[in-house]
């Protein structure tokens, strides 16, 4: 399914700004649904499920990678950048898939992998065969220093040095993630031309956009300078876990350049020349993650959002901490557009990472919907899963091995989907999965939740729908977020309505001034509160207070 740049698509074309407070619905594709019974998920067995993703009122769905890889990061290490991986299937599967989700009304947006490739790439085998190839600089080649040790200080945010010699170029290749995932050389304008070959690739093919992982570290400093140290009093692990000495530098001059701006202008210049196709960018930076996304989605010629890692961190999201980076966003990208997650494929499940009861888990679904900014929800987190506890004889995550037991990697988040209780596996396939399936994800399988009225799922349902049938929720303006104690609360407006948002994120009551004039209560459907006669609002534990103005 070839579809030309100049080809007219009614999904596409129906909204050139469908990505501005939509749903997007991330398909960790090993781990969503088996089709061919080899315990590994694949794209017909996405295309199975595409009716229920349309049935929760997602509006696009984000695809993990499934290009060619020999899989030592699964999927993020490519060796094939224009082909799918046998283990997901084929190009033909994948324009089913594409079919299938714009018949059902989703966009398709998947992730592209810019910053590295895999080792066994030909791209990479050619440029490290000698020095004067037709490709020898389009990696990150350096010489060492005098002494034989690498050029710069640089650390992997896997571990170790971000630096590998290789015997046959004599030289240091960067690799700012595994060893097998050599970084690609941006300065080299042949690089980059072929990076935006790929993306008309797949936009000639019917995708509706991409995530682009990594986003922040296309370029390293030509310079190669050392990265400065950064206070112990600053660390966190947003982006590494704090046994990672990742940690332990300013990552300056290995990521987030100033060429990157160029770049990023070329590739929205190429978006442009598609129907509505848009992009989020990943950015991964743990002390200026809002300032580079406000950089990287200002202006309408680079990507249209970019998410940060500040609800993806494992400090609980109190209601200070939801305002206070609101206010950093405001400070630092008064223009830019955000993307929300709470949960993806590289973070321990939020459930289990802020200790959720069913109420909070439910409370904080229905905040997600009401915020300003576009929102990604993880498979599986609208059933409650929780992150499992996978078994070091189990482990695939290389991530997870080289620093266990102090961090277990991330196949905890990554294990399979459940779809029915009762079922081998929990119906995600006949053979034994790549990874386990959960023990206590069966009881939490689909199948289980549809039957129950009162399943979390049926209300992420209702949440998503709420959003929807509220178009001050989905691109109105916002104003700053007030809390009280354990209380945020903010007003969302258009032009057509205004919303008053109040959200009790506790499990002790609190009580807010309601807002003057005249209210309706909405969202009752959520456990949505009203104002009592004293013109107060008084909240129950995890309880919201949505009202529209009359």
């Amino acid at each position: 399914m070839n579809t030309p740049q100049g080809d007219s698509n009614p999904i596409l074309a129906a909204d050139p700004d469908w990505w501005r407070g939509a749903i997007i619905y991330q398909i960790y594709p090993r781990s969503y649904q088996d089709s061919n019974g080899d315990g590994i998920g694949d794209l017909l067995g996405i295309v199975h499920r595409l009716p229920y993703v349309a049935s929760l009122g997602a509006d696009a769905i984000w695809i993990s990678p499934f290009f060619t890889s020999p899989m030592a990061d699964f999927g993020y290490d490519i060796s094939d950048y224009y082909d799918v991986d046998p283990m997901f299937g084929t190009l033909a599967d994948f324009d089913a898939l594409i079919d299938t989700a714009h018949r059902l009304g989703l966009k398709v947006m998947i992730d592209l992998v810019l910053s590295h490739t895999s080792d066994q790439h030909p791209w990479f085998e050619e440029s490290r065969s000698d020095r004067t190839n037709p490709r020898a600089d389009w990696y990150v080649w350096a010489d060492p220093k005098p002494d034989g040790t690498p050029p710069n200080n640089w650390l992997s945010v896997f571990g170790g040095p971000a630096w590998h010699w290789d015997a046959k170029r004599e030289q240091y290749y960067l690799h700012n993630f595994l060893v097998s995932q050599p970084d690609l050389n941006l300065h080299c304008e042949a690089v980059q031309v072929e990076l935006l070959n790929v993306a008309r690739f797949w936009l000639d093919r019917g995708v509706d956009g991409f995530r682009l992982d990594t986003i922040n570290f296309y370029f390293a400093d030509r310079e190669l300078r050392d990265n400065p140290p950064l206070p112990p009093e600053e660390r966190n692990d947003s982006i590494a876990p704090r046994v990672n000495p990742y940690n332990h530098q300013r990552h300056i001059h290995s990521k987030n350049q100033p060429e990157n701006l160029d770049f990023l202008r070329r590739f929205r210049a190429l978006l442009d020349q598609y129907p509505a196709a848009a992009a989020v960018g990943e950015v991964g930076d743990a002390q200026r993650g809002l300032e580079i996304l406000g950089e990287y989605t200002s202006g309408g010629d680079k990507v249209q959002m970019c998410y940060a890692f500040e609800f993806l961190s494992n400090d609980f999201l109190a209601a200070a901490r939801v305002a206070d980076t609101f206010q950093q966003l405001t400070d630092a990208a008064p223009e830019g557009w955000a993307c929300w997650a709470f949960s993806n494929h590289d973070v321990k499940r939020h459930c289990s990472r802020w200790e959720l009861p069913p109420a909070a888990l439910r409370q904080y679904a229905t905040l997600l919907m009401c915020l300003r900014g576009s929102i990604c929800l993880f498979q599986g987190e609208e059933l409650g899963l929780h992150e499992a506890d996978v078994a070091f004889e189990d482990l695939q995550d290389p991530y997870g091995i080289e620093f266990w037991p102090e961090f277990k990697g991330r196949d905890g988040c990554r294990t399979p989907m459940p779809w029915e209780t009762e079922s081998l596996n929990a119906g995600f396939s006949g053979e034994k999965p790549w990874l386990p399936v959960a023990p206590d994800h069966y009881p939490l399988a689909v199948d289980a939740q549809e039957n129950d009225p009162g399943a979390l799922l049926h209300h992420y349902r209702r949440a998503i729908s709420f959003r929807r049938v509220h178009p001050a929720l989905q691109k109105g303006a916002q104003s700053p977020i007030a809390t009280a104690g354990d209380v945020l609360h903010f007003m969302r407006s258009d032009d057509r309505e205004a919303l008053f948002c109040a959200f009790n994120l506790s499990d002790r009551p609190g009580t807010i001034a309601a807002p003057g004039g005249i209210w309706d209560t909405v969202g009752v459907e959520l456990n949505s509160a009203s104002p009592m006669l004293d013109g107060m609002i008084h909240l129950g534990p995890w309880q919201p207070c949505l009202m529209r103005r009359r």
